[in-house]
């Protein structure tokens, strides 16, 4: 503009009608340098002079990002626009349809398996033990175990499961006398004085087994007086379990000792290794059954996920309402990042930035400067026209 300023000039005695050329020319001059001057005076000194109310942002620069801060936290983190942002978000769908594919239901699979060596190596294997030990001891503490052993039996009784027992021992006794016969012979030899013939110590056996399994089909036998005497044995201990705190006492006092037995703390010790070993080894195997039971979970829940919507439904709200809590409350942290970001670039910085991200729209405003003022120059220059000639 000042080129065609100066050219308009010095030819326009020869051409009058490059007045209006030089008087656009001149004012759209003046308003792009005044365009200029306001947007360069945004981002830094215009020329390098301290020219007050200049370099804008860079002084302001602390305020600027405190605003920021303050417009996302009023104006976009808060529950009415985050409720309409994620309103139609299926967050459930997509997890479910996510899930329902072989391999992402296997990956997430083998990370939660793949936790399990990690967790496990973690565990003393002592504690592990003890830890067992007062879990089962803490769990029994408040159970009534006379009582409850009481109705185990009386459930036994109910369905007559206790003379099947009976039954079975009396079966596996004699089975064990048949099979030792020659045992408990020379059993009853071995301990018969030598003066006595082995022909008496033969009858002797022979009266013996014979009284053995004479009683032993005395108990067999359901109208026999044994199996009366059973069934009263095992009415008055039923009820004496639910009513006498003398078995109770016993109980706890048996339980107590049961629990502190060197036997039983090994026993749980073994019980503790042998699950280790197997949760090591399920979680490093590729072809673990816990792996393929984990992953076959997964589908089933996200197959039974696609397949109710309102279980969907109420998943989703409830992701939903723990999305916007979780962020609303903790806004403030939020903005505060951007804030102290803000705060940590230096004047120069955040012009740069700044000014690159609506770079072209300013050149766009210089533009439109120029042009402007040179309309407006064109204007007056006719008005003065129009006014000098009606003189």
């Amino acid at each position: 503009m000042a080129v065609v300023f100066v050219v308009a000039r010095l030819l326009q005695a020869r051409h009058p009608w490059l007045g209006f050329v030089a008087a656009f020319a001149e004012a759209a001059m003046v308003g792009g340098l005044a365009d200029w001057f306001a947007v360069t005076a945004l981002f830094r000194h215009p020329l390098g002079l301290p020219i007050p109310h200049t370099a804008i942002i860079p002084r302001n620069k602390d305020r600027i990002g405190a605003n920021i801060a303050e417009f996302l936290e009023h104006n976009f983190i808060t529950h009415e626009v985050l409720q309409n942002e994620l309103r139609d978000v299926d967050f459930a769908g997509v997890s479910a349809r996510w899930l329902a594919e072989d391999a992402n239901s296997r990956a997430v699979a083998e990370r939660l398996v793949g936790t399990i060596p990690a967790v496990v190596n973690m565990i003393d294997d002592r504690d592990a033990a003890e830890f067992f030990r007062g879990a089962l001891g803490s769990s029994l503490k408040d159970v009534r175990l006379a009582p409850m052993l009481g109705q185990v039996l009386n459930v036994l009784v109910a369905g007559r499961q206790h003379v099947r027992l009976l039954q079975r021992v009396l079966g596996l006794v004699a089975k064990a006398l048949e099979e030792n016969r020659g045992y408990i012979r020379q059993k009853v030899h071995d301990h018969s004085p030598s003066w006595i013939p082995k022909m008496v110590d033969e009858k002797f056996y022979e009266r013996l087994m014979n009284g053995i399994q004479s009683i032993l089909d005395d108990m067999a036998d359901e109208n026999g007086e044994w199996r009366a005497r059973f069934h009263r044995s095992i009415e008055d201990l039923i009820h004496e379990l639910e009513t006498s705190p003398e078995y109770e006492e016993k109980l706890r006092a048996l339980l107590a000792r049961g629990l502190h037995h060197p036997l039983f703390r090994e026993y749980v010790g073994t019980v503790w290794s042998d699950v280790r070993a197997r949760l090591l080894t399920a979680g490093t195997s590729p072809d673990s059954r816990l792996l393929a039971r984990a992953q076959a979970a997964l589908q089933v829940f996200a197959a039974a996920l696609q397949q109710n919507p309102a279980i969907r439904a109420k998943l989703n709200d409830w992701m939903r309402g723990f999305a916007i809590e979780a962020v609303v409350e903790r806004r403030s942290l939020i903005v505060s990042v951007v804030q102290r970001v803000i705060d940590k670039w230096d004047a120069e910085t955040i012009s740069q930035k700044l000014e690159l991200q609506v770079g072209s729209d300013l050149q766009f405003i210089r533009i439109n400067g120029t042009l402007v003022g040179g309309v407006v120059g064109l204007l007056l220059y006719c008005v003065s026209l129009a006014l000098a000639s009606g003189q």
